[in-house]
């Protein structure tokens, strides 16, 4: 045991560090508190039904009513008890506070990464800290995208397991690459794998034609035959969560379009205005290496210092106003402030670190293994694709005929694959000085050229800045229009304040080009150092990991703080009801739905969904034929039939005078469920969108044609003497009885998925048909009978299954993987 602590002192030293790192950076987690994420609390609010069901059943259902009339539950919340990964990920979250656990992962997971490449345990340690603490993985914590985190956290060590691999340590290799693998994809951000899978591939290829050149196809294969069968491995360990998903994409927003009268539609996919709307700008790419040359985040936090031109400018021309007011006045209606690329609003930029980009660039000059190209190669590919619409030449070709890739919006995040790549060149350029493969002249020319290169840029940028960047975004003219306006006509006060708040981003720029300089400098000293031989090579490691920390640290305390910070109490507490909603919530009628137009847009909050079942909420992935319905029966005007069909019980309006909030009662509601008269047909979707742009939702059905033979009209009564009700409430289990003289077409407030839904009579099961564009309707046979709706999806209950026969090969595989690798050492011992 004694042995193996000597052996292993300082990787342990270096997790030591880490986890101190990490407690040292989230400190308040350490006095109970937690981040408070955006998008976390909105997932609170669209999961509340689910975890009460949860709680109270011991078991969360598949299917949740609080958003868009009813949907899917598996990219919400949905247990998946036989995936062993499940309780990998659990140990993630709970072991350790959030966000320590997520930042942990990044850590050790490029530390394992550069161990495997054979890397002194300190530069591990300095390229780990570079992954780790790249701008992007802390914003996205700070916004709450959690699962992006975990996805892109995993990168490294699946790298590190296809590495052993390729090296011939099939087994362990393999089975690494299958646990790793299997956790990212349990981390359910099929965008982040699947742009993991376009670097992997260009590897592959890179591999491929090195192994012919070398005449090694066979060893190659063999070594892509064990990858193939460690993912195949982890695409069975998680066939549940594919499974659904793969099916449920389908019917989402991501999917084929019902509609073909909508120009605007796009076949298939996400439109791609929408994919492209958070594209990298071409000139924001320098944020690698100058973090605020962009103006950092679209925030006024600068601009509202009493020493900011922008503050002296509005106190002098708009004397007697609040300076401070009356920049986030302008902030919040013009968009004037401090970020002036062309997304609609970023949390922050892109910076990768100034020693990290510097010794990237020495990097592309020493490293002759051919790695360098591959790194070099997919970089340049997907900078070119986080380009988007500011460079769609590229990116047009992957969005339309590459399968999959218009499934996903916000391109600019391909770049957290770049965030990986870079930091594991500028490692590789360390690691080949270190091994005396050149001489000492040869690698400090080339270290002065690779200062020279980026120390220059950021000087350029702090001496004259505007010779490249403009500083003012593309509808600068507008925004100076209507700050005339708003000042009464006076265009002098308003070219004044808005030159000051150029002036600002240009300070930004050069306090920012100057700090970069600094840690060049430093990044310099330390790489001459340790080539000179001036300096022991782990005290340089360690002190490089040390500036690098201190580097990328300094930019991520901009966007993730102490400030982001709050009790746990308090965020247990963030949804308080108001008067309206505790009137709401005293209907004790099981399943009705609210309408609020008090937050205003209602498709683009989920918070009414804490508290109500709801037409409106907010998702990425909600249903396709629900969006259609939203866009044309209730953005451009609200159609009452519409909202009458979905059981809208309750309206929710805020007076714009006093802020007060109305509510108003429905009572044309349709209910849960209700007989109709009769049944008209539309030939396709756009027949059926326009017949329910002005109907009587309570007497008539608006059918496709395509179910006409589920319809037998000879049989039919009206249905008016009959009733029908709901009895029992369960989101994935819902129980009816019902009563009438003849046979009759019955339509339920439920909206219709055919992938998983069943109905019984009297506990035989029925068929069903879509009716109204998106609600459930069926012939139902004459009599007193008991009707049930169950949620029973086959890709949910068949795909656990497979996802336990999957765990059970992975971990027999590790297990297998890990004895052979400690026989073999074994054998190499006894040897030696």
């Amino acid at each position: 045991m004694n042995n193996w602590f000597n052996k292993n002192g300082v990787h342990l030293a270096i997790i030591a560090i880490f986890v101190v790192i990490c407690f040292a950076y989230f400190s308040p987690v350490l006095q109970g508190k937690a981040p408070q994420q955006g998008d976390v609390l909105q997932a609170k609010a669209m999961q509340k039904e689910i975890m009460d069901i949860k709680e109270k059943d011991g078991k969360g259902p598949l299917w949740t009513n609080q958003m868009f009339g009813g949907m899917p539950a598996y990219q919400i919340w949905v247990q998946y008890p036989l995936n062993i990964t499940t309780y990998g990920i659990d140990v993630i979250k709970g072991v350790f506070p959030d966000p320590v656990g997520t930042v942990l992962v990044y850590l050790l997971g490029a530390y394992l990464l550069f161990c495997v490449l054979k890397i002194n345990p300190w530069l591990a340690a300095a390229g780990a800290v570079a992954f780790a603490f790249t701008s992007y993985n802390f914003i996205i914590i700070a916004a709450g995208h959690s699962n992006k985190a975990l996805a892109i956290g995993f990168f490294a060590p699946i790298l590190a397991g296809i590495i052993l691999t390729l090296r011939g340590r099939y087994l362990v290799g393999a089975s690494l690459t299958a646990l790793f693998m299997a956790l990212e994809i349990r981390s359910n951000h099929i965008q982040m794998t699947y742009y993991l899978f376009i670097a992997l591939f260009i590897l592959a290829c890179i591999e491929l034609y090195h192994a012919f050149k070398a005449k090694q196809l066979a060893t190659f294969g063999k070594s892509v035959g064990y990858v193939a069968a460690g993912i195949v491995v982890a695409l069975l360990v998680n066939a549940g969560t594919l499974w659904t998903t793969y099916e449920y994409g389908k019917e989402t927003i991501r999917g084929k379009s019902n509609l073909t009268t909508d120009k605007a539609e796009p076949a298939t996919g996400l439109d791609k205005a929408y994919a492209y709307q958070w594209s990298q700008g071409v000139g924001e790419s320098f944020t690698f290496l100058i973090p605020n040359l962009y103006g950092g985040a679209s925030s006024i936090d600068d601009l509202i210092k009493p020493e900011s031109n922008t503050y002296k400018a509005i106190e002098k021309n708009l004397q007697g106003a609040d300076p401070r007011q009356a920049i986030g006045y302008f902030a919040q209606n013009l968009g004037a402030n401090q970020y002036w690329g062309e997304k609609p609003g970023t949390s922050g930029p892109y910076y990768f670190g100034a020693i990290i980009c510097f010794l990237f660039v020495f990097g592309l000059f020493i490293v002759q293994h051919r790695w360098k190209w591959w790194i070099l190669g997919t970089s340049v590919l997907l900078l070119f694709l986080s380009f988007g619409q500011n460079f769609p030449l590229i990116s047009d070709i992957f969005f339309d005929y590459l399968p999959g890739y218009n499934k996903f919006r916000a391109v600019e995040s391909i770049l957290a694959v770049v965030g990986l790549l870079v930091p594991l060149l500028a490692i590789l350029a360390i690691k080949e000085a270190q091994e005396g493969k050149y001489d000492q002249k040869y690698l400090v020319k080339r270290l002065t050229w690779s200062a020279g290169i980026t120390a220059g840029f950021a000087l350029i940028i702090a001496l004259i800045p505007t010779a490249f960047f403009s500083f003012t975004t593309s509808n600068q003219s507008q925004i100076v229009d209507a700050l005339t306006q708003m000042l009464q006509n006076n265009r002098g006060a308003a070219e004044q304040i808005s030159n000051a708040i150029i002036a600002d981003r240009v300070s930004l720029a050069r306090t920012d080009a100057l700090r970069s300089i600094l840690f060049i400098a430093i990044g310099f000293g330390l790489s001459w150092a340790f080539i000179t031989k001036k300096m022991n090579a782990s005290l340089a490691f360690g002190l490089l990991a040390l500036f690098v920390l201190i580097d990328l640290w300094q930019v991520d305390r901009r966007y993730l703080n102490n400030q982001n910070f709050v009790s746990i109490s308090d965020l247990a507490n963030h949804y308080q009801p108001r008067d309206v909603d505790n009137f709401i919530s005293a209907d004790k009628d099981p399943n009705f739905r609210v309408f609020d137009l008090s937050l205003g847009d209602p498709f683009k909050s989920a918070e009414t969904s804490y508290f109500h079942k709801t037409v409106g909420g907010f998702h990425s992935a909600r249903l396709k034929r629900f969006q259609e319905l939203v866009d044309h029966q209730l953005t451009k005007s609200i159609n009452q039939d519409v909202l009458d069909m979905l059981n809208t019980k309750y309206v929710i309006t805020q007076d714009p005078q006093n802020g007060s909030y109305k509510m108003q009662r429905n009572p044309t509601a349709c209910g849960n469920a209700w007989f109709v008269q009769s049944v008209q047909y539309a030939k396709n979707a756009d027949e059926e969108m326009k017949a329910i742009s002005s109907f009587d939702a309570k007497k008539e059905a608006i059918v496709d044609e395509s179910f006409k033979s589920m319809i037998d009209t000879k049989r039919l009564g009206t249905g008016v003497e009959g009733f029908i009700k709901l009895t029992s409430y369960n989101p994935d289990h819902l129980v009816y009885e019902y009563s009438s003289a003849k046979d009759v077409i019955a339509v339920f407030s439920e909206i219709y998925y055919n992938k998983g839904w069943k109905m019984y009579i009297d506990g035989v099961e029925k068929p069903y048909f879509r009716a109204d564009y998106v609600l459930r309707a069926a012939q139902l046979e004459a009599g007193n009978h008991k009707l049930e709706f169950k949620f029973h999806p086959t890709s949910y209950y068949a795909g656990e299954k497979i996802s336990l026969a999957g765990s059970l090969i992975l971990l027999a595989g590790l297990g297998l993987g890990f004895y052979s690798e400690n026989k073999q050492k074994k054998k190499k011992e006894a040897k030696g």
